[in-house]
């Protein structure tokens, strides 16, 4: 096996140590309450997030799924769906980065060798940041891949181009996902810094718009032996891969309909007219105003409580990975992201509803809220969320062993 701890120490300071989970919510209030003070200049003027996604890597949040045995606190699920949560309310962009950081992080726990994952946690916990070379267009359906890992010599050599690889352009080492001359799924440990590897800042999507979500071209890259994860065998048995990155993102979209409701309930307060057939002052006495602000409230504490539910669905299945627990889990967090897709849509439009035209204009950037909730929500079809689910109930059929669930 070839050695990996030929990637050198970074020479930034080390990351700090999160000691609990508490302190690791307190953390992302923190720094949730910096990242919101320049969220609508980032997304206007897309501002790419490199200082706060420094701050972010030396705060230690980045290491809190690390198993116990490689000294991480392995917080639950619902804490890291909350810390997700707490981090996008102040900016989405910044909440979604590290999703794909905690998926690696999770298929290591399953797959990786012994010395991968003292290693790569042990890089985590210093500070370092995984990105993504996950999706590719192309193919003649989502989920497949064309980026292939041939052998050379003592390693590999991977060639393909990934689009829509976030946080790629923020990252220290890059999840390579491809096929190995088995056609079995892999995913390799690739330095940012690698020869042949070419990040290229195209990402223009309305929404999210600051995730540094670029295409990754990879010509002829050098990977060593011990950089290559066996993907394939996480799928092949019962695991927690899918929901626990299915479970973040429902995290991301709860931040954002909390943010959306934040602002809603702002406007109509201070700035929002009645309507001259409502018979009141003020925009906040309309009771159809009001049992809309009521509907979402309630719809949030519901995505709330579920997100929280399926998280322990998830620590169940991650300590005791039974077929049955992992059914549950995937299940559990399917709903979660209907849920949460479902009142970050809803809040979203709701907060121009209420407010009125005026809430419209371009240097409010409440818009922000909704394109950021309908970029989000299209990473997987939710509409087959309900099937999986329906299908189980119905004809006892498992749901997929895949990273959507």
């Amino acid at each position: 096996m070839g050695t990996i701890s030929q990637f050198a120490e970074k020479t930034r300071p080390p990351a700090q140590r999160i000691e609990s989970e508490e302190e690791a919510l307190s953390v992302a209030r923190e720094l949730a309450s910096r990242f919101a003070a320049r969220a609508s200049e980032r997304d206007l003027e897309r501002v790419l997030p490199y200082e706060e996604l420094d701050q972010l890597a030396q705060s230690g949040l980045l290491a809190i799924s690390i198993p116990s045995d490689y000294d991480g606190i392995d917080v639950s699920n619902a804490v890291l769906a909350e810390v997700a949560a707490i981090l996008s309310e102040a900016d989405s962009s910044i909440g979604e980065i590290p999703q794909n950081h905690f998926y690696a992080l999770e298929a290591l726990r399953h797959d990786g060798t012994e010395e991968q994952k003292k290693f790569f946690f042990g890089r985590a916990l210093a500070g370092d940041r995984f990105g993504n070379a996950l999706a590719e267009d192309g193919t003649r359906t989502g989920g497949r891949y064309s980026t292939r890992l041939s052998e050379d010599g003592a390693g590999y050599r991977v060639n393909g181009r990934k689009y829509h690889s976030t946080g790629v352009l923020f990252a220290d080492w890059i999840a390579v996902f491809a096929l190995d001359p088995a056609d079995q799924l892999t995913m390799s440990f690739v330095p940012r810094s690698a020869d042949g590897v070419q990040i290229i800042d195209d990402w223009d999507s309305f929404g999210q718009r600051v995730t540094g979500s670029g295409t990754t071209v990879l010509q002829n890259v050098h990977v060593d032996l011990g950089c290559v994860v066996r993907l394939d065998r996480g799928f092949q048995r019962p695991a927690t891969i899918g929901s626990v990155g299915q479970i973040i993102h429902a995290g991301v979209d709860l931040g954002i309909a909390r943010a959306a409701f934040r602002e809603t309930v702002d406007y109509v307060r201070n700035k929002a007219r009645p309507w001259i057939d409502s018979g009141v002052d003020k925009a906040s006495e309309d009771p159809l105003t009001i049992a809309r602000i009521g509907e979402i409230a309630i719809r949030l504490e519901a995505a709330t409580a579920v997100v929280e539910h399926a998280g322990r669905k998830v620590d169940v299945a991650q300590i005791d990975p039974t077929e049955q627990h992992a059914i549950e889990a995937s299940l559990a967090v399917a709903t979660a992201k209907v849920l949460t897709t479902e009142v970050a849509l809803d809040a979203s439009n709701t907060l121009f509803e209420l407010a009125g035209t005026t809430s419209t204009k371009v240097a409010l950037n409440l818009d922000r809220y909704w394109r950021n909730a309908r970029t989000h929500t299209l990473h997987d079809p939710v509409r087959w969320k309900y099937h999986v689910v329906g299908n189980y109930h119905l004809n006892d059929v498992a749901p997929p062993r895949n990273g959507a669930l």
